[in-house]
């Protein structure tokens, strides 16, 4: 199925990694709270972390047994608030599974750091008297836009949001002329009130309603906006590597325009859901905005301005380190604007960019790590600019690093290579399509590839060696197959999709070329606990380690950076 289909809703039938409360661990919050009243529980975290290979599977981070009102508007409230498209309610959401939990280590890189500053912001909306149904102007993030589906966005509505975070080419265009353009589509549909801004502060509660394998799941957050320090300077964590050629793009989007297009994606440990339900409870009485995507997920947003609720929020929210989990290119990007802006205020004014200046912050949907609603899917790998390689010389290849079975059946098969690697649940398993032969692989780590690893990747943890990201990427790929610098891979997170680019067919949203594909990949996503651990590690997962499943709508909130 092609995701980009309109109308037809995607629900992930394959491996999905739901993430609730902790079964035998507690998170990172709540240890931080009896912490600091014991410096003996941070020495027996850090005795209980590491990587447990337990049963020949790869693992994730040891768990330590001992640790456990309304809106006033520029529009009448009725118009630009509006209601729900088709009058239906936001389902309730589902009560959380336990998972593996959210696992911390290296407590103490989180001592004596900054904490994230969260703070509410009056953003820019769309006008529903002018556009009608607010369904007809969102967008996913530009990143996961295929031509197809861009083509389809662009025709949906004249002032859909598509215009603004990812214009399209035109002939006869100058260099960045799509910047200038979409720049231009904000100020006129500014100036025209299709866009309005608000006159208060808000958090604006987000909620996201989807299905998963038949049941209806929820998961919540909040926008607001966030302090941005460069990675490694505060308390806010990365685990995924960036390409330059996406922040240039970012940057050259953000000068033109000057506003946030798209929220980032962040994470906050929360153990008891504190912040969400605060935030849910203060929105009695407000009437939500909705809007149903190309996917069929229902995404139900409520301001909440009182000034009381702000406060707790935002207290509550300063003792909190913060995961970035999606878009990291955009955060990255955001700091990179504040240097630019800091440095020609300097140049104008004589001096440094005040504190409170809209620059300094980015807009930010934040989730709680114990939210029921998380759901993690993979990423597989397609990629051009290696050889054709067989089956057989494949198995050559990793011969002692890998015990590699052959499934029989020619490309069709992935279904079922990806079934017994979502059964097995184990990072060291990854299947590999061999073109020359058109056959399937399923590769499996042994003891050995430990071995490589700590010997390729020295400086690493043991946490980092041990994804299938990184096997797959640094071992696999790069040294047994001796393949590395091949072009950047297209992802994709069905296995529909895999299938369909070895065949030619399909639009990938993030393919870099047209050239036939030389090798698939099928790998295990990351987990929530890998994000914590590797980002309190102070390293990065290769790129695309992790797909948060529903991604953000943009066009819900814009925030103005000046």
């Amino acid at each position: 199925m092609n995701r980009a289909e309109p109308g037809r809703p995607w629900r992930p039938g394959f491996f999905m990694r739901r993430c609730g409360s902790a079964a035998d661990g507690q998170s990172l919050a709540a240890f931080l709270s009896r912490s600091a009243t014991g410096a003996c529980l941070a020495n027996q975290w850090r005795r209980g972390a590491g990587l447990d290979r337990r049963d020949g599977r790869w693992g994730g981070p040891k768990v330590p047994r001992d640790v456990h009102q309304s809106v006033p508007l520029l529009v009448s409230h009725d118009q630009a608030i509006g209601g729900y498209d088709d009058g239906r309610s936001a389902p309730s959401a589902r009560p959380a599974e336990t998972d593996a939990g959210n696992f911390s280590q290296n407590i103490d890189i989180l001592q004596n750091r900054s904490m994230p500053q969260t703070v509410p912001f009056a953003a820019l909306r769309y006008n529903l008297e002018h556009i009608g149904s607010l369904s007809d102007v969102v967008a996913p993030p530009y990143d996961v836009i295929d031509p197809e589906l861009q083509e389809q966005l662009y025709k949906r509505h004249t002032a859909n949001v598509v215009r603004v975070i990812l214009n399209r080419t035109e002939p006869g265009d100058a260099p960045d002329a799509n910047y200038d353009r979409a720049a231009k589509f904000v100020r006129q549909w500014i100036s025209e009130g299709v866009l309005m801004r608000e006159e208060s502060p808000a958090f604006y509660v987000y909620h996201q309603t989807f299905e998963v394998d038949g049941q209806t799941v929820t998961r919540r957050g909040f926008q607001g906006r966030v302090r941005t320090t460069p990675f490694g300077e505060g308390n806010i964590y990365p685990h995924e590597e960036t390409h330059p050629k996406a922040k240039v793009d970012r940057l050259k989007l953000t000068t033109a325009t000057k506003q946030n297009n798209s929220q980032i994606f962040g994470l906050y440990p929360d153990p008891e859901n504190q912040v969400i339900d605060l935030l849910d409870a203060a929105t009695e009485g407000i009437q939500p905005v909705q809007a149903t995507d190309h996917l069929g997920v229902l995404h139900t947003l409520w301001p909440v301005t009182d000034p009381q609720v702000i406060q707790q929020v935002s207290d509550l929210m300063m003792d909190r380190p913060m995961f970035v989990a999606d878009g990291h290119h955009r955060y990255e990007t955001s700091c990179n604007y504040k240097d630019q802006v800091a440095a020609q205020y300097a140049a104008e004014q004589g001096g440094p960019l005040p504190e409170d200046h809209p620059a300094n912050f980015l807009m930010t949907m934040m989730v709680g790590m114990s939210d029921p609603g998380m759901v993690v899917l993979p990423t597989h790998r397609l990629l051009r600019g290696t050889p054709r390689f067989s089956s057989a010389e494949i198995t050559a290849a990793l011969a002692g690093v890998f015990d590699c079975e052959l499934v029989a059946g020619g490309l069709q098969v992935a279904g079922t290579v990806w079934g017994q690697m979502e059964t097995s649940n184990d990072q060291g398993l990854i299947g590999l399509y061999a073109v020359k032969d058109d056959s399937w692989l399923l590769c499996r780590a042994t003891d050995q590839a430990a071995v490589r690893m700590a010997q390729i990747e020295p400086d690493k943890s043991d946490d980092w060696r041990s994804l299938g990201v990184s096997l797959l990427h640094r071992l696999v790929i790069d040294e047994l197959l001796e393949s590395a610098g091949h072009p950047k891979p297209t992802y994709v997170h069905e296995v529909d999709e895999v299938i369909g680019g070895m065949q030619g067919q399909g639009s990938q949203a993030e393919s870099d070329g047209d050239d036939p594909y030389t090798l698939a990949a099928l790998v295990m996503p990351a987990t929530l606990a890998h994000v914590e651990a590797i980002s309190l590690h102070k390293e990065r997962m290769p790129a695309k380690s992790t797909y948060f499943y529903p991604k953000l709508l943009s066009g819900l909130t814009f925030n103005p950076l000046q």
